[in-house]
């Protein structure tokens, strides 16, 4: 599926936050990605072919699609009632080469709407249901055992399977294995926010008081969050937050900052 958009990281010079660079994508990176997902998808139906136990990463169909709808109604654009993966990818598509500068927006907007990935166990004859972002029924991480421990187990599955050897997990203990895969990428999610959020209070701290485009992205019991366009900033609204939803475009006032909470507190100007 088209997803894509600019990926930011803090620079910091003499222990000060001077700006974030963006790494966008490019030609090459996305050739890269294609054979990591066919490669990736490879793995897991060798496995269902081998009857072995398999680690997939999926992504469940979105409770928002109605949401997902409604982001893409402005654009002419009319999805099924139903949740289709490939019609959504061939509106991503369409809307990337008509409008690539904006896209990034629309791609966070659709992508805040799907909800997180996860990883499970899947015993041949007992498929889960496959991942919905890349529009793919068999998927798996086993590309990077280097960097993640469910590509690791992969690896040893796949080692097993190959050498006809028994399996290195029992079921039960591999649920336990990738369910701890989904938690600590969670965690590792919120460190990598929390920690960028740190370096935007920073960097932000002196415009106090000014205005920005953003987007809205996180509607929770907890408080109503959105991005900023211009910076690559997450604040929560506290004020005017009443009535937004997900990947509504806003014009806040940047309210406040605290560094070490890594706080920015927007007021929503509509």
């Amino acid at each position: 599926m088209g997803f894509g958009g600019v990926e930011s990281v803090p620079i910091v010079v003499d222990n000060h936050v001077s700006g974030f660079a963006m790494l966008e994508e490019n030609p090459a990176r996305n050739i890269i990605e294609s054979f990591m997902v066919a490669a990736n998808a490879a793995m897991a139906r060798f496995l269902r072919a081998r009857n072995s136990l398999c680690v997939r990463r999926i992504v469940r169909t979105p409770k928002r699609w109605d949401r997902i709808q409604a982001i893409a109604a402005p654009f002419g654009a009319k999805l099924p009632a139903q949740p289709d993966p490939r019609a959504l990818g061939d509106f991503m598509a369409a809307r990337k080469q008509a409008d690539p500068d904006h896209f990034p927006e629309l791609s966070l907007a659709i992508l805040k709407s799907m909800g997180p990935g996860e990883y499970v166990v899947e015993h041949p004859g007992q498929e889960h249901e496959g991942h919905f972002g890349l529009a793919v029924g068999d998927y798996t991480h086993s590309t990077a055992p280097n960097r993640r421990y469910a590509d690791l187990l992969m690896q040893r599955l796949l080692k097993a399977s190959i050498s006809k050897g028994p399996c290195p997990y029992s079921e039960a203990e591999l649920t336990a294995l990738a369910a701890h895969c989904t938690e600590r990428e969670s965690a590792a999610r919120h460190v990598e926010r929390f920690m960028k959020k740190v370096a935007a209070a920073l960097l932000l701290g002196p415009q106090i008081g000014g205005e920005f485009e953003a987007i809205v992205t996180g509607v929770t019991p907890e408080g109503t969050y959105a991005r900023l366009l211009t910076a690559p900033a997450e604040g929560l609204i506290v004020r005017g937050e009443k009535g937004l939803d997900v990947g509504q475009k806003i014009r806040v006032r940047l309210a406040a900052v605290d560094p070490n909470k890594g706080f920015i507190d927007l007021e929503c100007r509509l």
